[in-house]
């Protein structure tokens, strides 16, 4: 019988919604480094979610103040750590990812990076001794591959697992996949064990990655004037995807979470094969059934 608890509906949420933010970002903001991109998006997520949180403060929602957060995370060496860490983690994965397109095909890239859950499930069990059922664990690798093959592009489909050994662009990806990775776990403790207020941590996130980044995005800088409106838009929907993002690792394991979040891919493509008519399209609907497959398992 599925049981979609909060955890794994929120996970979905923020499935489709970042599902649907990929499918954005193809097809209306070509043209733009990807660090500037990132920049841009991140101060217009911070525009929306910022005000948001102090106009529900101030309408009497129950907001933590910042003496008794402090006390209790972030005043601990340990915590303070672990935030650090989850912020820049976040950065380096994406700077590797567009390290790796920038060297190396997206066709083997791609699928690689996205492998999240294959770290994140061994990380969680070793350092906060999660346990899964033998049903949640066949539902994360399901889910994992479904990713995984919603990636694909062409050739063998191990291929891009080999060039991992010898490809330089490759081994980036899986670097990718491993910051991410930690990232998620870190997500979980912030906002489990530590108990980090979700309204403070997504600012901390949303803007710690815009203050990594900056640096190199001044380097490439372009104009985004231009297309600010779009900028306003993709802001919103970014503010949305981290704030049910936070909402699911704060109720759910990472090791669950992870798998779920991560088939935005599989959103994405198949997006794009029903609107753009985007190549292979049976083999992403091959991927939203393993999709499926995989949230069904993890969810019985």
């Amino acid at each position: 019988m599925f049981s979609l608890g909060p955890g794994i509906a929120y996970s979905l949420a923020a499935a489709a919604v970042w599902g649907a933010y990929i499918f954005v970002l193809k097809r209306y903001f070509r043209g733009y480094p990807g660090t500037v991109l990132t920049v841009g998006i991140n101060a217009a997520a911070l525009a929306w979610y910022v005000p948001l949180v102090t106009l529900r403060s101030g309408a009497g929602a129950s907001l933590p103040g910042p003496g008794s957060v402090v006390s209790t995370a972030l005043a601990d060496p340990l915590g303070v750590a672990v935030v650090a860490a989850t912020v820049v983690t976040t950065a380096v994965a994406f700077l590797a990812f567009l390290r790796a397109i920038d060297v190396g095909e997206v066709s083997y890239v791609a699928p690689i990076s996205k492998i999240v859950p294959v770290f994140v499930l061994p990380i969680e069990v070793l350092l906060l001794h999660q346990r899964l059922t033998p049903l949640e664990v066949a539902g994360v690798v399901v889910a994992t591959l479904a990713v995984y093959v919603a990636n694909y592009r062409s050739g063998p489909l191990l291929e891009p697992l080999r060039k991992a050994a010898t490809s330089r662009a490759a081994q980036l990806a899986l670097a990718s996949a491993a910051c991410y990775a930690v990232t998620d776990v870190g997500k979980r403790v912030v906002l489990q064990e530590l108990a980090v207020p979700l309204r403070l941590w997504v600012p901390a996130l949303l803007g710690g990655v815009l203050l990594v980044v900056l640096p190199l995005a001044a380097r490439e800088w372009v104009p985004l004037r231009g297309d600010l409106p779009k900028f306003v838009a993709a802001g919103a929907g970014v503010a949305l995807g981290e704030h049910v993002t936070g909402l699911a690792f704060s109720l759910a394991p990472a090791s669950i979470a992870s798998p779920i979040i991560n088939t935005q891919a599989v959103v994405a493509v198949v997006l794009g094969g029903l609107v753009l008519r985007e190549e292979a399209f049976a083999t992403r609907l091959v991927a939203a059934g393993l999709a499926v497959a995989g949230v069904g398992l993890i969810a019985i």
